[in-house]
């Protein structure tokens, strides 16, 4: 199968490892890098307002591309991974073309990343979500059919995510958190440090900046971490904490399992998650990986953990050896595939 994927593409990128996945199982692959025309990260002021004036001169040159692309490379599938910066007008011409075109949605919210997505939503083939709850969020707010949603949860990427030997001492601590900012992580993270005043805790990711609490300044990093970083910092920690984004506007439910709970195990490293039915069904709690439910269970689970090392490695062994068995991208590549071959898209 040829297929036309489109999205971000970078070192660690879920987009892109998705993508890769399908090359490895045997598709022919084209990526569109969207960020090759769509200016998005910048760091000045001056540099975030230009972005925002040239924006959709950006978006409408990359849909151009696409119609050009595809043209040449002759698809028989598009994929659009989260789809930001696609057109109606863009899909309407694969349509027109006779193309399946399906989305894979890998975020909590249809309705938080601009006014793309819902204008689009009503016009893919299918789309692949990542939220169980997904579906009903669709049909309740699109009208969408929950006959062309499927669920297939995150992976991890064997070409990120693994075990690493050379770790720099800037990342070793007996914890971490990785990821973007959110009042309920602050809470958790919070009560942490004063139930553990002695921890070495690392918070990363570059939206911590908005954190107002002064008991965590110290702790955070000041910066995200992607690709080999990412998986070093994973190695590093002692206790990988895994906390779950919150339900935001137009979604039903916020995260019960996210990329991270396929990431840590799958790098082997030890993971605390935050406890849900639906992590549940992918790791034994108390075998392959530990839980909480509350704050105060969070930090009694650290403490719990740190001092008892052999029962942690044990943990950390056999979690990662369940996520090699069976969460790796190729397996999700293969479930994309085998979905698409049920549903008759093609």
């Amino acid at each position: 199968m040829k297929i036309l994927c489109i999205g971000e593409e970078w070192k660690g990128s879920n987009a892109s490892g998705l993508f890769f996945a399908l090359s490895r199982v045997g598709c022919v692959v084209n990526i569109v890098n969207e960020l090759k025309y769509v200016s998005v990260y910048a760091s000045s002021f001056q540099t975030k307002f230009l972005n925002r004036v040239i924006r959709s001169f950006q978006v409408r040159d990359l849909n151009e591309q696409l119609k050009s692309i595809t043209r040449s490379f002759r698809p028989d599938l598009i994929l659009v991974y989260k789809g930001a910066y696609i057109l109606p007008e863009t899909i309407h011409f694969w349509k027109n073309l006779k193309l399946p075109v399906v989305n894979f949605f890998p975020d909590v919210s249809f309705l938080a990343h601009g006014k793309n997505i819902p204008a689009c939503i009503p016009l893919y083939d299918h789309i692949f979500t990542t939220k169980t709850f997904a579906a009903h969020d669709l049909h309740v707010n699109f009208g969408y059919d929950p006959a062309k949603v499927s669920f297939i949860p995150h992976g991890f990427d064997p070409l990120i995510h693994r075990r690493m030997t050379h770790i720099g001492s800037s990342f070793v601590c007996d914890a971490s958190f990785i990821g973007n900012f959110s009042g309920h992580k602050e809470s958790y993270l919070s009560l942490l440090v004063k139930r553990l005043p002695q921890i070495d805790l690392k918070i990363w990711g570059s939206t911590w900046v908005k954190s107002s609490t002064s008991e965590l300044k110290k702790y955070i990093q000041n910066v995200g971490i992607v690709g080999d970083l990412y998986a070093l910092a994973l190695n590093a920690s002692c206790i990988n904490i895994g906390l779950l984004s919150e339900q935001v506007v137009g979604a039903s439910s916020g995260d019960k399992i996210t990329s991270r709970t396929f990431h840590i195990p799958g790098s082997g490293g030890f993971m605390l998650h935050q406890r849900t039915d639906e992590v549940l069904q992918y790791f034994e709690e108390g075998k392959e990986m530990a839980c909480f439910s509350s704050a105060e269970e969070m930090a009694d689970k650290v403490k719990y953990y740190q001092n008892h090392e052999a029962e942690r490695k044990l943990i950390q062994e056999a979690g990662y050896l369940r996520a090699q068995r069976s969460y790796s991208l190729d397996v999700r590549a293969e479930q994309f595939l085998t979905i698409l071959k049920q549903k008759e898209i093609h």
